[in-house]
Protein backbone atom coordinates (compact mmCIF):
# COMPACT_ATOMS: atom_id res chain seq x y z
CA UNK A 1 0.00 0.00 0.00
CA UNK A 2 1.88 3.67 -1.01
CA UNK A 3 2.41 5.95 1.50
CA UNK A 4 0.34 4.32 4.58
CA UNK A 5 1.58 6.62 7.18
CA UNK A 6 -0.38 9.62 5.56
CA UNK A 7 -3.62 7.15 4.68
CA UNK A 8 -3.37 6.28 8.84
CA UNK A 9 -2.59 10.44 9.39
CA UNK A 10 -5.55 11.50 7.13
CA UNK A 11 -7.87 9.12 8.54
CA UNK A 12 -6.42 10.12 12.43
CA UNK A 13 -6.62 14.35 11.16
CA UNK A 14 -9.55 13.98 8.87
CA UNK A 15 -11.75 12.22 11.83
CA UNK A 16 -11.16 15.30 13.94
CA UNK A 17 -11.68 17.74 11.55
CA UNK A 18 -15.06 16.03 11.16
CA UNK A 19 -15.27 16.31 14.69
CA UNK A 20 -15.44 20.16 14.54
CA UNK A 21 -17.77 20.53 11.90
CA UNK A 22 -20.46 18.13 13.18
CA UNK A 23 -20.22 20.32 16.30
CA UNK A 24 -20.69 23.06 14.13
CA UNK A 25 -23.62 21.22 12.36
CA UNK A 26 -24.94 20.39 15.50
CA UNK A 27 -24.96 23.89 17.25
CA UNK A 28 -27.03 25.02 14.37
CA UNK A 29 -29.54 22.17 14.62
CA UNK A 30 -29.79 22.77 17.94
CA UNK A 31 -30.27 26.69 17.82
CA UNK A 32 -32.34 26.77 14.52
CA UNK A 33 -34.17 23.50 14.03
CA UNK A 34 -33.71 20.34 11.70
CA UNK A 35 -34.99 22.33 8.73
CA UNK A 36 -31.81 24.71 8.30
CA UNK A 37 -29.81 21.43 7.76
CA UNK A 38 -29.92 21.72 4.20
CA UNK A 39 -28.86 24.91 4.01
CA UNK A 40 -25.99 24.29 6.27
CA UNK A 41 -25.05 21.43 3.77
CA UNK A 42 -24.97 23.68 0.81
CA UNK A 43 -23.23 26.87 2.58
CA UNK A 44 -20.60 24.70 3.93
CA UNK A 45 -20.25 23.08 -0.41
CA UNK A 46 -20.33 27.22 -1.64
CA UNK A 47 -18.06 28.20 1.24
CA UNK A 48 -15.48 25.34 0.36
CA UNK A 49 -16.18 25.98 -3.48
CA UNK A 50 -15.60 29.56 -3.39
CA UNK A 51 -12.48 28.91 -1.05
CA UNK A 52 -10.91 26.75 -3.80
CA UNK A 53 -11.80 28.98 -6.72
CA UNK A 54 -10.50 32.27 -5.28
CA UNK A 55 -7.41 30.47 -3.83
CA UNK A 56 -6.58 29.10 -6.84
CA UNK A 57 -6.91 32.31 -8.75
CA UNK A 58 -5.36 34.81 -6.07
CA UNK A 59 -2.33 32.43 -6.07
CA UNK A 60 -1.84 32.83 -9.60
CA UNK A 61 -2.37 36.76 -9.89
CA UNK A 62 -0.05 37.67 -6.76
CA UNK A 63 3.16 36.48 -8.23
CA UNK A 64 1.65 37.84 -12.19
CA UNK A 65 1.61 34.39 -13.19
CA UNK A 66 1.60 34.18 -17.91
CA UNK A 67 1.40 31.04 -19.75
CA UNK A 68 4.54 29.07 -20.65
CA UNK A 69 4.90 29.54 -24.36
CA UNK A 70 5.45 25.71 -25.84
CA UNK A 71 7.97 26.61 -28.30
CA UNK A 72 10.43 28.56 -25.57
CA UNK A 73 10.01 26.06 -23.42
CA UNK A 74 9.42 22.99 -25.40
CA UNK A 75 11.96 20.52 -23.57
CA UNK A 76 9.89 21.29 -19.94
CA UNK A 77 6.82 20.54 -21.77
CA UNK A 78 7.68 17.78 -22.80
CA UNK A 79 9.80 16.62 -19.51
CA UNK A 80 6.01 17.72 -17.81
CA UNK A 81 4.30 15.38 -20.27
CA UNK A 82 6.31 12.48 -19.58
CA UNK A 83 6.00 13.03 -15.94
CA UNK A 84 2.14 12.84 -15.82
CA UNK A 85 2.03 10.46 -18.25
CA UNK A 86 4.07 8.45 -15.40
CA UNK A 87 1.64 9.62 -12.86
CA UNK A 88 -1.10 8.69 -14.35
CA UNK A 89 -2.53 12.29 -14.23
CA UNK A 90 -3.54 14.57 -17.10
CA UNK A 91 -0.86 17.46 -18.24
CA UNK A 92 -1.26 20.68 -16.04
CA UNK A 93 -1.02 23.98 -17.27
CA UNK A 94 2.29 25.23 -17.10
CA UNK A 95 2.68 29.17 -16.53
CA UNK A 96 6.23 31.62 -15.10
CA UNK A 97 6.12 33.99 -12.94
CA UNK A 98 9.03 36.27 -12.00
CA UNK A 99 8.81 35.99 -8.11
CA UNK A 100 11.86 37.49 -6.90
CA UNK A 101 13.41 34.18 -5.41
CA UNK A 102 13.85 30.87 -6.91
CA UNK A 103 10.58 28.31 -6.20
CA UNK A 104 7.85 26.93 -7.29
CA UNK A 105 4.14 25.61 -6.77
CA UNK A 106 1.44 23.84 -7.76
CA UNK A 107 -2.62 24.91 -7.32
CA UNK A 108 -5.54 22.65 -8.28
CA UNK A 109 -7.22 19.52 -8.91
CA UNK A 110 -6.51 16.38 -11.44
CA UNK A 111 -7.44 17.75 -14.62
CA UNK A 112 -7.72 21.24 -13.68
CA UNK A 113 -3.94 21.50 -12.38
CA UNK A 114 -1.29 24.46 -12.62
CA UNK A 115 2.09 24.40 -12.03
CA UNK A 116 4.05 28.01 -11.57
CA UNK A 117 7.75 28.03 -12.11
CA UNK A 118 9.76 31.04 -11.39
CA UNK A 119 12.19 32.37 -13.53
CA UNK A 120 14.37 32.79 -11.10
CA UNK A 121 14.53 29.07 -10.66
CA UNK A 122 15.02 28.00 -13.73
CA UNK A 123 18.03 30.27 -14.24
CA UNK A 124 19.92 28.28 -11.42
CA UNK A 125 18.98 24.49 -11.57
CA UNK A 126 20.12 22.31 -14.12
CA UNK A 127 17.87 20.21 -15.83
CA UNK A 128 17.53 17.02 -13.83
CA UNK A 129 17.46 19.59 -10.62
CA UNK A 130 14.06 21.25 -12.24
CA UNK A 131 12.61 17.51 -12.90
CA UNK A 132 12.97 16.66 -9.01
CA UNK A 133 10.98 20.12 -8.53
CA UNK A 134 8.63 19.60 -11.12
CA UNK A 135 8.05 16.03 -9.93
CA UNK A 136 6.79 16.76 -6.79
CA UNK A 137 4.64 19.69 -7.73
CA UNK A 138 3.04 17.22 -9.95
CA UNK A 139 2.80 14.73 -7.39
CA UNK A 140 0.93 17.58 -4.79
CA UNK A 141 -1.42 17.64 -7.75
CA UNK A 142 -2.10 13.99 -8.18
CA UNK A 143 -2.30 13.47 -4.22
CA UNK A 144 -5.31 16.11 -4.26
CA UNK A 145 -3.25 17.81 -1.70
CA UNK A 146 -4.37 21.58 -2.73
CA UNK A 147 -7.81 20.57 -2.35
CA UNK A 148 -7.55 18.67 1.14
CA UNK A 149 -5.59 21.84 2.50
CA UNK A 150 -8.42 24.14 0.97
CA UNK A 151 -10.95 21.28 2.74
CA UNK A 152 -9.11 21.63 6.05
CA UNK A 153 -9.00 25.52 5.98
CA UNK A 154 -12.54 25.82 5.25
CA UNK A 155 -13.64 23.94 8.13
CA UNK A 156 -10.97 25.48 10.10
CA UNK A 157 -12.51 28.99 9.27
CA UNK A 158 -16.33 27.56 9.64
CA UNK A 159 -15.18 26.88 13.19
CA UNK A 160 -13.81 30.15 13.95
CA UNK A 161 -16.56 32.27 12.59
CA UNK A 162 -19.20 29.36 14.79
CA UNK A 163 -17.44 30.10 17.87
CA UNK A 164 -17.52 34.20 17.10
CA UNK A 165 -20.66 34.44 16.37
CA UNK A 166 -21.58 31.87 19.72
CA UNK A 167 -19.85 34.15 21.94
CA UNK A 168 -21.23 37.25 20.50
CA UNK A 169 -25.17 35.92 20.54
CA UNK A 170 -24.46 34.39 23.98
CA UNK A 171 -23.79 37.91 25.53
CA UNK A 172 -25.51 40.69 25.46
CA UNK A 173 -24.32 42.12 22.07
CA UNK A 174 -22.32 44.99 22.92
CA UNK A 175 -18.92 46.07 21.86
CA UNK A 176 -17.07 44.26 24.44
CA UNK A 177 -19.14 40.46 23.49
CA UNK A 178 -17.46 41.55 19.75
CA UNK A 179 -13.93 41.89 20.75
CA UNK A 180 -14.60 38.44 22.92
CA UNK A 181 -16.02 36.86 19.95
CA UNK A 182 -13.73 37.64 16.84
CA UNK A 183 -10.21 36.84 19.78
CA UNK A 184 -12.30 33.20 20.39
CA UNK A 185 -12.82 32.97 16.81
CA UNK A 186 -9.29 33.48 15.87
CA UNK A 187 -7.88 31.13 18.41
CA UNK A 188 -10.65 28.32 17.98
CA UNK A 189 -9.82 28.70 14.32
CA UNK A 190 -5.41 28.47 15.20
CA UNK A 191 -6.20 26.08 17.08
CA UNK A 192 -8.25 23.62 13.92
CA UNK A 193 -4.94 24.62 11.82
CA UNK A 194 -2.72 23.39 13.95
CA UNK A 195 -3.94 19.58 12.67
CA UNK A 196 -4.60 20.77 9.19
CA UNK A 197 -0.72 21.81 9.37
CA UNK A 198 0.69 18.84 10.88
CA UNK A 199 -0.70 16.89 7.56
CA UNK A 200 0.46 19.59 5.15
CA UNK A 201 4.14 19.46 6.60
CA UNK A 202 3.84 15.46 5.90
CA UNK A 203 2.24 15.74 2.43
CA UNK A 204 5.41 17.42 2.01
CA UNK A 205 7.49 14.51 2.74
CA UNK A 206 5.42 12.43 0.47
CA UNK A 207 5.50 14.70 -2.36
CA UNK A 208 9.25 14.79 -2.60
CA UNK A 209 9.30 10.64 -1.99
CA UNK A 210 6.84 10.48 -5.14
CA UNK A 211 8.98 12.95 -6.50
CA UNK A 212 12.49 10.87 -6.14
CA UNK A 213 9.98 7.49 -7.53
CA UNK A 214 9.66 8.87 -10.65
CA UNK A 215 12.42 10.77 -11.36
CA UNK A 216 14.78 7.29 -10.24
CA UNK A 217 16.94 9.36 -7.54
CA UNK A 218 16.25 12.02 -4.60
CA UNK A 219 19.87 13.47 -5.50
CA UNK A 220 18.57 16.35 -7.75
CA UNK A 221 15.41 16.91 -5.94
CA UNK A 222 17.93 17.61 -2.66
CA UNK A 223 20.49 19.68 -4.80
CA UNK A 224 17.70 21.69 -5.78
CA UNK A 225 16.13 22.24 -2.22
CA UNK A 226 19.94 23.23 -1.26
CA UNK A 227 20.11 25.99 -4.17
CA UNK A 228 16.58 27.27 -3.62
CA UNK A 229 17.37 27.86 0.15
CA UNK A 230 20.78 29.37 -0.54
CA UNK A 231 19.25 31.81 -3.30
CA UNK A 232 16.66 32.99 -1.47
CA UNK A 233 18.90 33.71 1.84
CA UNK A 234 20.84 36.13 -0.29
CA UNK A 235 17.24 38.14 -1.84
CA UNK A 236 16.46 40.50 0.58
CA UNK A 237 12.38 40.63 -0.73
CA UNK A 238 10.02 38.35 -2.08
CA UNK A 239 7.01 38.81 -4.19
CA UNK A 240 5.30 35.69 -2.86
CA UNK A 241 2.73 36.49 -0.65
CA UNK A 242 2.16 34.45 3.01
CA UNK A 243 -0.72 32.56 0.93
CA UNK A 244 1.27 31.57 -1.76
CA UNK A 245 4.16 30.72 -0.08
CA UNK A 246 2.16 27.75 1.69
CA UNK A 247 1.75 26.23 -1.66
CA UNK A 248 5.65 26.60 -2.77
CA UNK A 249 8.10 23.63 -2.91
CA UNK A 250 10.10 26.10 -0.05
CA UNK A 251 9.15 28.80 1.82
CA UNK A 252 11.78 30.87 3.51
CA UNK A 253 9.97 32.35 6.44
CA UNK A 254 11.59 31.51 9.75
CA UNK A 255 10.87 32.27 13.65
CA UNK A 256 8.71 30.57 16.30
CA UNK A 257 5.37 31.14 15.17
CA UNK A 258 6.51 30.36 11.55
CA UNK A 259 7.94 26.84 13.09
CA UNK A 260 4.40 26.60 14.87
CA UNK A 261 2.33 26.92 12.16
CA UNK A 262 4.63 25.70 9.08
CA UNK A 263 3.20 24.21 6.17
CA UNK A 264 6.73 22.73 5.21
CA UNK A 265 9.00 20.38 7.46
CA UNK A 266 12.69 22.04 7.85
CA UNK A 267 14.33 21.52 4.55
CA UNK A 268 17.46 20.02 6.12
CA UNK A 269 15.06 17.06 7.25
CA UNK A 270 13.51 16.94 3.37
CA UNK A 271 17.28 16.77 2.22
CA UNK A 272 18.50 14.23 5.02
CA UNK A 273 15.34 11.82 3.72
CA UNK A 274 15.76 12.40 -0.24
CA UNK A 275 19.61 11.47 0.69
CA UNK A 276 18.87 8.54 2.47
Amino acid sequence: MRHTGLKLRMLFVGTILFGFYAAIAGVALTMFGTGVWPFVALGTILFVGFQYKFGKWAALRSVGAEDMPEQEYAEIHRMVERLSDDMGIEKPKLKYARMGVPNAFATGRRGAGVVVVSVELMQILSRDELEGVIAHELAHIRNRDVVTMVLGQSIAALVGIAVQWGVILAGDNDFADFILGWIAGMISQMLVMVFVLAISRYREYVADADAREHVGSGEPLARALEKIQGASERVDESRIDDSTAALCIFDSDKGLLRTLFATHPPVEKRIERLRN
